[in-house]
C-alpha cells in the first residue's frame, strides 16, 4: 500500500527550468529538519509525480539525486526510503541547531527551563539482579484471563456509540473500585467519590492543578520523599517544605502551620518502608482540621502485607472532609497498564474532573472495562494473595541476608508492607561509590540520599525492591553488595 504523502510543496510552474531543482531543495530540506524521519518510506516516483503535478521524469531525477547524495535508500521489492544513516554535514547541521532551544528558552516557563530529569524506560537490557523500585514481577500476571476479558470488553464497545466518555471513568471501574478499597483499605466511599486517572502520577498532577496557587501554596512533602510527587508540585508553581520522617512516619510536630497541602505515603513510607503510627495519623488529622489543611494519601503498594493487622487508611478515619486517597494498579498488576484513582471530598469532585477534561478528557475505555471485569470476578484479589507470598519469600531473603552478613554495616528498617524495604548505613562506607561499583557487576540499587531534598542527606543507606528480582538471584546479589562494602570500608 502507497504512504499517505502530504507534504506541502511549493513547486514553480511545469514548463520552469527550476522545477527539479526546487523539488530535490525542497524534499532534501524536509529531510534534513526531520520532517521526513530516517527509515520512512516515500511514495513511488508515479505517485510523487501525481501528487506534485510534475512529470514522471522529473519525479525520477529528484529521486535520483538524493539518492546519489546518500539521503534516500532503494530498497528492491520494497521502495524508497529515508536514509538511517544520514549524511555527515545533516548530522553537523543539527548539531549546529542544538543551540537554538537554548537561546530560546526565554519563552518557556521558567521552571520547565531546567526540567527535572525524565525518568527513562526500562527497556532493553535488565540488570542480572535488580533492586530498583516500583517495578512488580508481572511474569507472575494472568494475561491469559486479562486478553480473554479484553476482547469482550472490546466486543461490547463495538456494539455502543462510538463518543467521548465522562472524564470521571467508566462507571463500571467505579463500582469496582469503591468495592475494593472498601473491601482491602476500609475506605469508605461510592462510585461518584472516585475519579479514574492514568496512574497515581496523573492524579497527583490533577491535584496539584486545582489545590496550588503558583507562587504562594505552601505544600509540606516527607524528607526523604517520593521525587515524582515533588517535581508534579514544583511545576505547578508550589512552595515545597520537607519535614522529616521517623520510626513512626511524618514528624508532625515539624509541619508548618500554614501548610495548604500535606503529602503523605502513611501505609509504606517511600523510601524508609516504615508505617505511619495510630498516634501520628491522629494528629496528622488534628493538625489538618485545626488549620484547614488538606491530605494527600498516597497509598500505592498498601495491597502487599506481610503479617500484623493493617492500620486505618487515613481516608478512613477522617472525619473532615480533607483527605484525597490516591491509588494505583501499577504495583498489584502491572506499570504499562497506567490506571490508577483518587477519592476525593464531594466539594473537590467537580474541579477534578474539569482538570481531568482539561488534561485528557478520560481514559482508555478498553482498559477501563477490561479492568473492572478483572476486579469484579475476583481476579486482582487471587493475583494479589499469590503475588504476597512472592514477594514475602523475597523480602525474607533479603531481610535474613541484612541480619547474617551485613552486621555493623547496614541495619534493615522495620517494614511490613509494600515492594522495597531500606537499610541504614553507619559511617564508613561510600554508598554512591558501592552503587556504582554494583552497577558494574550486574546489581542495580538505590541510595537513600537519591530521595532527600538537597544535595546533603540526612541519612545514609541502601533501598532494596524485591518486586522485580528473581527469588534465586538475591543471594548472589546481597553477596556481590557484601564484598563490595568490604572492599571500600
Amino acid at each position: 500500500m502507497e504512504p499517505i504523502f502530504e507534504l506541502a510543496l511549493e513547486l514553480p510552474d511545469r514548463d520552469s527550468r527550476n522545477l527539479l531543482r526546487s523539488l530535490h531543495g525542497q524534499l532534501r530540506a524536509a529531510i534534513l529538519d526531520g520532517r521526513l524521519q530516517p527509515g520512512l518510506r516515500l511514495p513511488s516516483t508515479r505517485v510523487l509525480a501525481s501528487t506534485c503535478r510534475v512529470s514522471r521524469n522529473t519525479a525520477v531525477a529528484a529521486y535520483d539525486l538524493l539518492l546519489g547524495e546518500g539521503y534516500l535508500e532503494a530498497r528492491p521489492g520494497a521502495g524508497t526510503y529515508v536514509a538511517q544513516l544520514l549524511p555527515r554535514h545533516t548530522e553537523l547541521r543539527r548539531q549546529g541547531n542544538a543551540s537554538l532551544p537554548q537561546a530560546d528558552e526565554h519563552r518557556l516557563n521558567a521552571y520547565w527551563r531546567k526540567p527535572p530529569a525524565v525518568v527513562q524506560a526500562r527497556g532493553g537490557s535488565i540488570p542480572a539482579y535488580d533492586f530498583q523500585l516500583g517495578s512488580p514481577d508481572q511474569r507472575h500476571f494472568a494475561f491469559d484471563i486479562w486478553r480473554r476479558l479484553a476482547a469482550r470488553s472490546l466486543h461490547q464497545l463495538s456494539k455502543s456509540v462510538a463518543s467521548y466518555e465522562g472524564p470521571e471513568g467508566r462507571q463500571g471501574l467505579r463500582e469496582a473500585i469503591a468495592a475494593h478499597v472498601s473491601l482491602t483499605r476500609a475506605v469508605a466511599c461510592s462510585p461518584q467519590d472516585i475519579l479514574v486517572t492514568s496512574g497515581a502520577q496523573q492524579a497527583f498532577d490533577l491535584l496539584a492543578r486545582i489545590l496550588v496557587t503558583p507562587g504562594k501554596t505552601l505544600v509540606a512533602v516527607e524528607d526523604p520523599g517520593y521525587p515524582p510527587l515533588r517535581a508534579t508540585l514544583a511545576a505547578a508553581g508550589a512552595k515545597l517544605v520537607p519535614v522529616a520522617v521517623d520510626a513512626e512516619g511524618l514528624i508532625v510536630e515539624q509541619l508548618p502551620k500554614n501548610a495548604a497541602i500535606i503529602c503523605v505515603t502513611p501505609s509504606h513510607q517511600f523510601p524508609l518502608g516504615v508505617a505511619m503510627s495510630a498516634r501520628r495519623r491522629a494528629a496528622l488529622l488534628e493538625h489538618a482540621q485545626k488549620y484547614g489543611a488538606v491530605i494527600i494519601e498516597d497509598d500505592y503498594d498498601s495491597e502487599f502485607r506481610f503479617g500484623g493487622r493493617p492500620l486505618d487508611a487515613l481516608q478512613t478515619l477522617d472525619r473532615a472532609d480533607a483527605v484525597f486517597y490516591v491509588g494505583t494498579f501499577s504495583k498489584s498488576l502491572f506499570p504499562g497498564l497506567r490506571l490508577g484513582f483518587v477519592v476525593a471530598p464531594v466539594w473537590a469532585q467537580a474541579a477534578l474532573a474539569a482538570a481531568r477534561q482539561c488534561s485528557d478528557w478520560h481514559g482508555n475505555l478498553v482498559a477501563q472495562d477490561t479492568l473492572a471485569a478483572f476486579i469484579s470476578g475476583g481476579h486482582l484479589a487471587r493475583h494479589v494473595r499469590k503475588m504476597r507470598q512472592v514477594y514475602d519469600r523475597r523480602r525474607r531473603l533479603v531481610l535474613d541476608a541484612l541480619q547474617a552478613d551485613f552486621p555493623g554495616r547496614l541495619q534493615a528498617l522495620p517494614s511490613a508492607a509494600g515492594l522495597h524495604l531500606a537499610a541504614l548505613a553507619h559511617e564508613g562506607n561510600d554508598l554512591q561509590a558501592i552503587r556504582q561499583q554494583a552497577a558494574a557487576h550486574g546489581v542495580s540499587i538505590n541510595t537513600l540520599g537519591q530521595y532527600f531534598i538537597g544535595r546533603q542527606p540526612k541519612q545514609a543507606g541502601l533501598v532494596f525492591g524485591y518486586g522485580a528480582i528473581d527469588e534465586a538471584a538475591i543471594p548472589t546479589a546481597m553477596a556481590i553488595l557484601r564484598r563490595l562494602m568490604q572492599s571500600v570500608s
